[in-house]
């Protein structure tokens, strides 16, 4: 007897209601402000029926289809790094005593179970960068108690958007590694797969049933369109990437570049930030917060009154050897994963590969 693998599109609901009997909050994608974000969900009616997507170099359009497809887009500007990595977090307090000592106060996380819905292959790669990171090289309590608050539901992405690359970065369009449970969009349903023991008891308690030839055949069908129309990482050595340093390619991306940081806001694998403390006006309390930071700002490399990367040439150099050079040598994977976001959220449409592939020329 086959295994019953497929749940068919008018039962999607009970996924949704098992989770929510199970004591899941719900994260799914939601079109807000002309975006695909994710947003609390308890029925598929709010999941983006027959939404399509438009991305280019410094464009994101969302198009409305009649489609009963619920995925059939990339991504939206928010990846999973919110969930785990706050933007703003406050890490201690500290309170002035009458002696003139301090007292220090731990911040205690308060974490709920969450279920996301519909992640990305390119995602969940980035987000065990974001554990190497964050769980292996410096053990942050923070993070860890976020990371095993969620179950993770991938959706294999049948329509990359114009930016995509995921393909080349060995990172999708179908979902790796990291997920629970993992679906594949097909005309009637979903076919299903488990990744992890719960996402194996999420499967026995679904009403599956086993997909046929046909069925299969389709899944292959729309992982190789995928992965044939998305874009191709150019060659180039990472190790050679910070020996480049004088290329007229940098001189040329900084006239563009606004070292707005967007690209590193979206990025689902960057990790910079700052800490700061946060007194009250009395000077009586204070708190000391970490928040996102970007190597694109002007004080990320202040360091004893020097700024180590005084303009923008600098700072996007850094980013873009960092990104695809030093972070293979750190985490044994270069820091991109192919999802496009830095590229569709530029607002001046700076591409990173048409960067690589010029600096791969030879100066003439």
């Amino acid at each position: 007897m086959e295994t019953p693998d497929f749940l068919p599109r008018h039962r999607l609901q009970s996924l949704f209601d098992h989770l929510l009997q199970q004591g899941f909050e719900i994260l799914a994608p939601q079109v807000r402000d002309g975006a695909i974000l994710y947003r609390p969900t308890q029925h598929v009616d709010q999941l983006p029926h027959g939404i399509t997507q438009q991305q280019t170099p410094g464009q994101y359009r969302l198009q409305q289809g009649n489609s009963p497809r619920c995925f059939s887009w990339a991504n939206g500007p928010q990846a999973l790094k919110p969930l785990t990595f706050t933007p703003r977090e406050t890490l201690w307090r500290s309170e002035l005593q009458p002696d003139g000592s301090l007292r220090f106060h731990e911040t205690p996380v308060v974490t709920r179970a969450i279920a996301v819905i519909g992640v990305r292959g390119c995602d969940l790669a980035a987000l065990a960068l974001q554990d190497r990171h964050f769980l292996e090289r410096i053990e942050d309590p923070f993070y860890r108690q976020r990371r095993d608050s969620l179950l993770l539901i991938a959706m294999d992405c049948s329509h990359p958007a114009d930016t995509c690359f995921c393909a080349s970065t060995g990172d999708g369009p179908e979902a790796q590694a990291g997920f629970d449970l993992a679906l594949t969009e097909l005309a009637e349903g979903y076919q299903v797969r488990a990744g992890s023991v719960r996402g194996e008891g999420i499967m026995r308690a679904l009403p599956l049933v086993a997909s046929d030839a046909a069925l299969r055949q389709e899944a292959t069908e729309q992982a190789r369109r995928a992965r044939q129309q998305q874009r191709t990482l150019p060659d180039f050595d990472p190790a050679a990437l910070i020996q480049q340093g004088e290329h007229p390619a940098w001189d040329k991306v900084a006239d563009a570049c606004l070292s707005c940081g967007n690209c590193t806001s979206v990025c689902p694998s960057c990790f910079c930030h700052s800490e700061a403390e946060a007194p009250t006006l009395d000077g009586q309390q204070s708190e000391h917060q970490r928040q996102w930071d970007s190597c694109f700002s002007e004080g990320h490399s202040y360091i004893h009154g020097l700024h180590v990367r005084p303009d923008t040439r600098s700072r996007y150099k850094q980013w873009l050897t960092h990104k695809f050079g030093s972070w293979v040598e750190q985490y044994g994977h270069s820091g991109c994963t192919g999802c496009g976001r830095c590229i569709s959220w530029c607002p001046v449409g700076i591409d990173p590969l048409q960067v690589l592939s010029e600096l791969g020329e030879e100066v003439k």
